[in-house]
């Protein structure tokens, strides 16, 4: 099987290895626009990037399925704080996969950063003292000393958006 990711992001290619593992896939990172801005806000952004990713990457490479992740940053009706959310598309070019990874809130003086216009990542990265969180282990990583990480919550997403096309309950 023959897999696009739409990123050249080590995390995210990770995640997708990790998550087709079993089928044997041969994955191409390829670098592609996500179409919302470089911190979404909302699930709505989030989901759109991903799909706009997955359908891009398809469409760059000679693959069977295109993928594509996105993090962003939302609030949830119920749930107090900011959020790190996941979310992840998978395409064949006809249909489309969703699927969400796990959500984080974020600790309040970050949060308060990142909606003055900051990006998630920079903000980490100074909390941190460190470069490209994004690239490593993230700040789900971060944020959970390691009980989770980047890639896993990734990989999840993507676990979550194969879902029609591993099995025939979507019908």
């Amino acid at each position: 099987m023959d897999v696009a990711v739409g990123s050249e992001n080590p995390v995210k290619v990770a995640a997708v290895e990790r998550a087709f593992e079993r089928f044997d896939p041969a994955v191409t990172a390829v670098g592609v626009d996500s179409g919302v801005p470089e911190q979404p806000r909302s699930v709505a952004e989030t989901v759109a990037g991903a799909e706009t990713r997955a359908a891009r990457a398809l469409a760059a490479a000679e693959a069977d399925l295109g993928v594509g992740l996105e993090g962003g940053v939302a609030r949830f009706e119920g749930a107090p704080g900011l959020h790190l959310i996941m979310w992840a598309a998978v395409t064949d070019g006809e249909r489309v996969g969703r699927g969400g990874g796990p959500s984080l809130r974020l600790p309040d003086r970050v949060a308060a950063r990142i909606e003055a216009g900051e990006e998630l990542g920079p903000v980490m990265d100074d909390l941190l003292g460190t470069e490209d969180v994004a690239r490593n282990e993230g700040a789900a990583g971060a944020l959970t000393a390691g009980l989770t990480d980047r890639e896993a919550a990734l990989r999840e997403a993507v676990a979550c958006a194969l879902g029609p096309f591993v099995t025939n309950h979507y019908g």
